[in-house]
């Protein structure tokens, strides 16, 4: 169904993908996702000419808008990007449709299908439908039931659905909602999303792995010590405390987003650059993956929540006093764990992971710090020699950093540490895609590879289940340690990796 088309205005010699004629169908469209993202990444992907001439959009939700009031809603939303390519949105707009739907309703999804048919014949669409769940997560799978039973997913080379995350809120949930959405539709027609894996600097893990001969021999426990994976956010809670209360940094972030750069930084590498070759080996990495002491998991994990702090110019209020906390919250904002995967390739290699909000630089990185020469042979000029480290930058300063030991100036063999550096902007001269518009276009074509598969979701949740269970029947085990807002976190995640004469690493 898809063709290959080369676009030299766009990519050069490189083959381009070609999406179908298709319409997508956004579940929750007067939502904050639908537009923060999403259309504003259906627009990039028009402006790039990367959309079919035969396509549509049909935003889905309860409130009865027409079609022109969402083009109004999402042209204001979008004001700024508008003003800039007013000719490009005023085409873009006449794409865009409304159907005032309740999921819950059969005969809404019924009406549903009708409309599908008419943005068919008016906009030749061929039938092809991608159905976006942009909803709250206990809607996911009545929502694929009533798809299922409309028809609206019988074919499927012609239809697919898009899930957001949290795929479930634990093993238990998430086993149960595989079993719903996979009585409702083919496992290839299922597209559990993480914005993640769509950010350019993610993807570059593989290459960066597997097309440069020189990482490959050293890339396992011989060589590497320790890795550290973090993904820190400036912000706090900012309007989702209704969510993140229910959440938490743990079921947030670590679940899905670090375990994700985890799984690609340690997989195999997959016999051939195929979708299902790729999710094979995320998967069994992860199912090797465990705590470091699932005994007694709180030895290996440090829960924390932001408390007030700032300056006097600019005051930041803790956790607790933000709209919409409960203010004997418990709910974690920060979390700091070890890990170690039992496998060949990494075998007693501590795994670090951490994420936390409202501290002092925004950034998310995976640092691979290798093992101290044999013998120093010369002195260092800060005491000991700097172990080398790869330095993976996912975000914002998207690149990579090396660092090594070189001679220091001077009469003497003394040695100091220096980077090497690169830069995607630097060395490509233009920004990377948004997440969202490669994983839009990906779920469009069919292409599964950036997007998690029943078993390697299931087996994050298995990983974090001691965890969870631990924060939900024993939680003075696992105590929220308060840290000041625009800190590095508790002093107690300090502690988790100075136990292994460690520390963080802060840029």
């Amino acid at each position: 169904m898809n063709a290959i088309l080369t676009n030299p205005l766009r990519v050069g010699l490189r083959q381009e993908r070609v999406i179908s004629p298709q319409c997508i169908v956004i579940f929750g469209a007067s939502g904050d996702l639908t537009h923060r993202k999403l259309i504003p990444a259906l627009f990039e992907l028009f402006r790039q000419r990367r959309l079919p001439s035969e396509f549509a959009v049909l935003g889905c939700a309860r409130r009865p808008w027409s079609d022109g009031e969402f083009r109004s809603r999402m042209a204001e939303a979008m004001a700024e990007e508008v003003r800039n390519h007013q000719i490009a949105w005023d085409q873009f707009a006449s794409c865009l449709f409304y159907e005032p739907v309740d999921l819950e309703q059969p005969e809404h999804v019924v009406r549903l299908g009708q409309r599908l048919e008419g943005i068919d014949r008016l906009k030749a669409t061929r039938g092809n439908r991608t159905f976006y769940m942009s909803v709250s997560p206990a809607f996911y799978g009545s929502g694929c039931r009533s798809l299922a039973a409309a028809g609206l997913l019988a074919d499927p080379s012609r239809s697919r659905v898009v899930i957001e995350k949290p795929f479930g809120r634990d093993y238990g949930s998430a086993q149960q909602l595989n079993k719903v959405v996979g009585a409702c539709a083919q496992e290839s027609q299922i597209f559990r999303i993480d914005h993640y894996l769509g950010k350019e600097t993610v993807q570059n893990i593989l290459v960066l792995r597997f097309a440069n001969a020189i990482f490959e021999p050293i890339w396992n426990r011989n060589y590497i010590a320790s890795v550290q994976i973090t993904a820190a956010e400036t912000v706090g809670v900012e309007e989702r405390a209704g969510y993140y209360e229910t959440s938490g940094a743990l079921r947030d972030m670590v679940q899905n987003h670090l375990t994700q750069m985890l799984a690609l930084t340690t997989m195999e590498a997959p016999g051939r650059f195929d979708p299902e070759a790729i999710r094979n080996e995320k998967a069994k990495v992860l199912q090797a993956a465990r705590l470091a002491d699932e005994q007694e998991p709180w030895n290996c994990c440090v829960r924390g929540q932001y408390s007030s702090g700032g300056s006097q110019a600019r005051p930041l209020s803790g956790y607790r006093q933000e709209p919409g906390v409960n203010t004997n919250s418990t709910t974690e904002t920060y979390v700091a764990m070890k890990l170690f995967i039992n496998n060949w390739r990494w075998q007693g290699v501590p795994f670090y992971l951490r994420t936390g909000k409202r501290l002092p630089k925004r950034m998310s990185e995976v640092v691979l710090t290798f093992r101290e020469a044999p013998v120093h042979l010369f002195d260092a000029a800060g005491g000991s020699p700097t172990a080398n480290q790869l330095i993976l930058r996912i975000q914002p300063d998207e690149g990579a950093g090396f660092m090594f030991e070189v001679k220091a100036p001077g009469s003497g063999m003394r040695s100091r540490p220096v980077d090497m550096h690169f830069s995607y902007d630097e060395s490509f001269g233009e920004p990377s895609d948004e997440g969202y518009v490669r994983l839009l276009a990906d779920a469009m074509l069919g292409d599964p590879t950036l997007f998690t598969r029943s078993d390697e979701v299931e087996a994050a949740w298995r990983l974090y289940t001691p965890l969870l269970e631990l924060i939900e029947d024993s939680p003075w085990q696992l105590p929220i340690h308060p840290y000041e807002s625009g800190t590095w976190g508790p002093g107690a995640s300090d502690s988790l990796l100075a136990n292994d004469g460690l520390m963080w690493r802060r840029p």
